[in-house]
Formats: structure tokens, C-alpha cells, sequence
């Protein structure tokens, strides 16, 4: 399987080669098979869903064939963003692809401070993820349906789309040195797939409600996700730190 464009240009002008890796929120693992095809020593694949752990470990093993992408040097770990089980100043290199946008505003100073807290000194840190989408984007509805769903199921928004100046802020406010922005995709194709993801994520989250409104929801999302079908809209971004060495 290949590695997404998308990764491939965030990782080009990092020091990948027999650095140990972190790549917080692993989601399928096109990053850490990124981070190995690039010759990364270690790559620790952090995530809090069994689902997403399992399709990392089935990503790396597609790659085998690869000279540079062992499985043997990836551990995927289960577990909290807020309290990453490795030590302090144990990474050199730290990716969160499409991470951010799915972590709570209440939740960013956890994550930073741990992502912070793992960083070697001269620790680089690529952040990759999508500017607020424009008022008139159709898919803004859909993603609008998803966070009532997830506010009514959880307490709490399931999408959260931070400006690369919003990011490049925190981090700086966090003692990170800021290096670079790179704009990845524009527009990006929200896909069919992607939109049926979404609303997928619709359904899990009515399952937990009144079945009247739970309907109501899931039926929304299904016809959006037809309606929509495909929509080139927005901006997908690149962030570049390094921690004082």
C-alpha cells in the first residue's frame, strides 16, 4: 500500500533516518509506515482506539517487503494522548497527522504538555491538519451533525478545526521553536468514503441516544452523505517545530 502524498511531503525535510519516532494518533498508520519507508530506528504508534492499533499493526505488515519498514521496530501502544507511557526526553521526532482536529479544545494543553513532556532536546515536531472549512462548504453540515451527535452522546465536540496560526501558537506558547508551514492539500477531496466515515460516527453516537432523536440524526447524515457525494473545499496544512536542543 502506498504512503500518502500528504505524509511523504510533511516527513521530506525531517531528519527521519535512525530517529525514534512518535506518532500521536495513529489512525490507520499511513504515517508510521511514512516514518519507517523514511528509515526511523523506532516508531512508537500511540492511540486510545483498539480499531485504529489493529489497522496500524496491518499497515506495517503490508510494507515487510520494504527494506526500511520492519515491524520489529514499531510498538503500538494503547493509550491516552494525556498520559503517554514512555519516559521523558525520549523522542527525536513527533508526527500527529489529521490529530488535532479531533482532540477537544478542553484537551490541547493535556496532549501538548505530554507530547512536551517525551520531547529529546532538538526533538522535531510535525503537525498536519485542516484549516477551518469556509462558510458555504457543504460538508460543514455534516461535520455540524456530527458534533451535536457527539455533544449529546459524550459532553463534548467529536471535530474541532484549529488555523494553523491557532496551532503554531500553543505550541510556541509551549516553549516549541516554530520552523515552517507547508500547505498539503488544496482543496482537499472530502470523498465518498470520507463522508460515510463521518457518518458513521453519526450512528455510533445515536446509538446512545433517545431513539427518536438518535433517527433523526443518523437519517440527516445518510441523506447529506448522499447529497454531498464529493466536495474540494479547504486547506490541509503542515506545521514544523523543533524543541530547543
Amino acid at each position: 500500500m502506498s504512503i500518502p502524498r500528504t505524509v511523504t511531503t510533511a516527513l521530506a525535510d525531517r531528519p527521519v533516518a535512525d530517529a525514534v519516532c512518535l506518532e500521536a494518533g495513529a489512525g490507520v498508520g499511513n504515517t508510521t509506515a511514512g516514518l519507517l519507508a523514511g528509515g526511523a530506528s523506532r516508531v512508537y504508534a500511540v492511540t486510545n482506539e483498539r480499531k485504529h492499533a489493529k489497522s496500524t499493526l496491518e499497515r506495517v505488515r503490508v510494507n515487510t517487503d520494504s527494506a526500511t519498514s520492519s515491524p520489529e521496530k514499531v510498538a503500538v501502544l494503547e493509550a491516552d494522548l494525556r498520559t503517554i507511557p514512555l519516559p521523558d526526553n525520549s523522542i527525536e521526532i513527533i508526527t500527529a497527522h489529521g490529530l488535532f482536529n479531533v482532540v477537544p479544545p478542553a484537551d490541547l494543553e493535556p496532549v501538548l504538555t505530554e507530547l512536551t513532556r517525551v520531547a529529546a532536546p532538538g526533538c522535531h515536531l510535525v503537525a498536519n491538519d485542516y484549516e477551518p472549512l469556509p462558510d458555504d462548504a457543504a460538508v460543514r453540515e455534516l461535520f455540524a451533525l456530527e458534533n451535536a451527535a457527539a455533544e449529546l452522546a459524550d459532553g463534548q465536540p467529536m471535530l474541532s478545526f484549529y488555523a494553523a496560526a491557532t496551532l503554531r501558537r500553543l505550541f510556541v506558547g509551549a516553549g516549541w521553536e516554530y520552523d515552517r508551514t507547508q500547505t498539503l492539500l488544496e482543496p482537499v477531496p472530502w470523498t465518498k468514503s470520507h463522508l460515510e466515515a463521518h457518518a458513521a460516527v453519526v450512528h455510533s453516537r445515536a446509538d446512545q441516544l433517545e431513539d427518536a432523536v438518535g433517527e433523526q440524526l443518523c437519517d440527516r447524515a445518510d441523506a447529506l452523505v448522499e447529497t454531498i457525494g464529493f466536495e474540494s473545499v479547504g486547506e490541509m496544512y503542515s506545521l514544523a517545530f523543533r524543541w530547543p536542543a
